[in-house]
């Protein structure tokens, strides 16, 4: 017995050996600390500018995954193979308005699912730093570059190239201004800026980033004729004697032989409070362009309170595109001396106090002042337009100096396809006292096609001024007299018929022409309620009965397919460049 006790001891110890040594040989899991991140804390800047929310990480066990959140929603996530420390970084552009801020959360999770704490990192909206300004006078000689982080101020005539004389080019250059760049007339020097001939302006904005040129003004305080305007100079033809000046003797000096001159780019442009007279009906534009070939682009323009035209055409071929005519003092669209460029989507936008005393008109168009029969004729090509006058309603104010949604005269050939002209006294006047544009009219050279001209109901033939004797009278779209004088302190007016052939009325003629109209009202046509308000809507609706949806442009050179009248349909081509308030912006700090 006492041997059998003394065996199985010898066991149990032997089995108590073995245990311990398996026990020793089996190691214990370890256990790794949950993953750290550090950051550089609070990220702050401008809005617009890119900062860079960076995060570096501490994961022992492996790093599986990082997790980012921009107040509260998801913002950047990113999987990870099991790296111990990572660098997490992601660029983010600044939103909002100055004093305000958004908050990023880090969180990190490890190959063992363990989690990080939760790590902010704020980003304020900084203040924008003002802008130096620069004073830019004289001749630019070289090619030169303006950029965005500058404000450029032109003190007098500031001439791209140099022509001091008649044909005598002696320098060119190209001035090429970044998107999101500010330009300020100086009122004291009227500054303006003039591309000679053979130099270029290449200015191309963005939808974001419009490129500005405006008064030097604050907010507020700003006017029609602050300052002078953008004038380009090209080497197309003209009707003119050989290389003209133009008006205002200020060496502003075009023409040519070259049809496809280039003088640059400008896309994406806003033009304000420009316009200023030198000498008894000679001024400056908003838009100068003299002899400008078709090389050139001009394409999303904006000139607003222009004191005298907002966009004028000396001869030249350039072809435009989505031009905004706000709230100009004298003509919106004005065209001479033998223009043969086709321009397709234009707004012509007016307000019922501004107006000029030499008559404002939506289009106005000669072949010259003379009327003459020099070729090249005026004959341009305009196309999907839309001339809002300021009249919407009987009670709106109109000044007595708004004349005709379309003056075209002096031995124009102009051709006019898909507009739509409202709000003027009248709508359409072929005037021939110099020249005959109504032999034009009813020789088919000069064309309106596709034209709705909308009164208002009820405003009759005394809606107007007592001037006007009912010539004008508003409910009567197309002109059926010429004026020949107007003579005494009652504004006698003596008037003869207008006839397109032989006994054949203007408005009859007119309306003869597939596809125009003269509405009394313009209730059907699809046209918003709030066109004329301060952010005007400019798209159309379907009408059932009046609709300006559904007239198909012919095929024409140089222009798109629509199926509309006026310039816009179902997208407003303004949206997001365009300011209809400019005088509340600030540009300048």
């Amino acid at each position: 017995m006492k041997r059998l006790q003394t065996n199985m001891f010898k066991v149990f110890a032997m089995l108590a050996i073995a245990v311990v040594t398996l026990a020793g040989c089996q190691k214990e899991e370890e256990v790794f600390p949950a993953p750290t991140i550090s950051s550089s804390g609070t990220l702050a800047g401008i809005p617009g500018a890119t900062v860079t929310v960076k995060a570096s990480i501490n994961a022992p066990a492996g790093i599986k995954s990082v997790t980012v959140l921009k107040n509260g929603a998801a913002f950047d996530s990113k999987i990870f193979t099991g790296e111990k420390t990572a660098e997490y970084s992601k660029d983010y552009v600044i939103e909002g308005t100055v004093g305000s801020s958004v908050t990023f959360t880090v969180q990190v999770t490890d190959v063992k699912n363990q989690v990080s704490s939760l790590v902010s990192i704020p980003v304020t909206v900084s203040v924008v730093p003002p802008k130096s300004i620069i004073d830019v006078e004289g001749v630019i000689k070289t090619n030169t570059t303006w950029t965005k982080d500058k404000i450029y101020r032109l003190k007098g005539y500031v001439r791209v190239g140099e022509e001091p004389t008649f044909g005598n080019v002696t320098e060119t250059a190209t001035l090429t201004i970044q998107a999101g760049t500010v330009i300020i007339g100086d009122k004291a020097t009227k500054g303006t800026l003039v591309v000679q001939r053979g130099s270029k302006l290449i200015a191309e904005g963005t939808v974001a980033e419009p490129i500005v040129f405006t008064s030097a003004e604050g907010i507020g305080s700003r006017s029609p004729g602050d300052w002078g305007g953008v004038v380009i100079c090209g080497k197309a033809p003209n009707n003119l004697t050989g290389v003209a000046e133009l008006e205002g003797g200020y060496k502003g000096f075009h023409g040519g032989t070259v049809a496809n001159d280039n003088s640059g780019s400008l896309k994406y442009v806003r033009i304000e409070y420009a316009g200023i007279p030198l000498n008894p009906n000679q001024e400056i534009n908003s838009l100068t362009m003299g002899s400008v070939g078709s090389g050139t682009k001009i394409e999303y323009i904006m000139t607003s309170f222009g004191l005298d035209d907002s966009f004028e055409w000396f001869g030249g071929t350039v072809n435009c595109k989505y031009l905004v005519a706000f709230k100009g003092t004298d003509d919106d669209f004005d065209m001479d001396n033998g223009y043969s460029g086709t321009i397709q989507f234009g707004l012509g936008y007016r307000d019922g106090n501004l107006a000029d005393v030499s008559g404002s008109n939506g289009f106005e168009i000669d072949n010259d002042a003379a009327g003459s029969s020099l070729a090249p004729f005026t004959s341009a090509t305009l196309v999907n337009f839309s001339i809002i006058g300021a009249k919407g309603k009987s009670s709106d104010y109109l000044d007595a100096n708004f004349q005709n949604g379309a003056q075209l005269r002096r031995n124009a050939k102009v051709k006019v396809y898909n507009t739509f002209m409202t709000g003027y006294p009248a709508g359409l006047y072929i005037d021939s006292q110099r020249g005959s544009a109504k032999t034009n009219a009813a020789n088919g050279e000069l064309i309106v096609k596709n034209v709705v001209i909308a009164g208002t109901t009820g405003w009759g033939t005394t809606g107007f001024t007592s001037l006007n004797s009912g010539l004008y009278g508003f409910g009567v779209p197309v002109v059926d007299e010429e004026q020949i004088a107007r003579t005494g302190a009652t504004g006698t007016v003596a008037t003869r018929p207008i006839e397109i052939g032989a006994g054949v009325k203007a408005s009859d003629w007119f309306k003869a022409i597939a596809g125009n109209k003269m509405l009394t009202s313009t209730a059907n046509t699809g046209i918003s309620s709030a066109l004329w308000s301060a952010r005007p809507t400019l798209t159309l609706t379907a009408s059932t009965s009046e609709s300006l949806i559904g007239t198909a442009l012919p095929t024409l050179p140089n222009t798109d397919a629509t199926d509309f009248v006026g310039a816009f349909k179902s997208t407003d081509w303004t949206a997001g460049w365009a300011e209809f308030n400019p005088n509340s912006v600030l540009y300048i700090k």
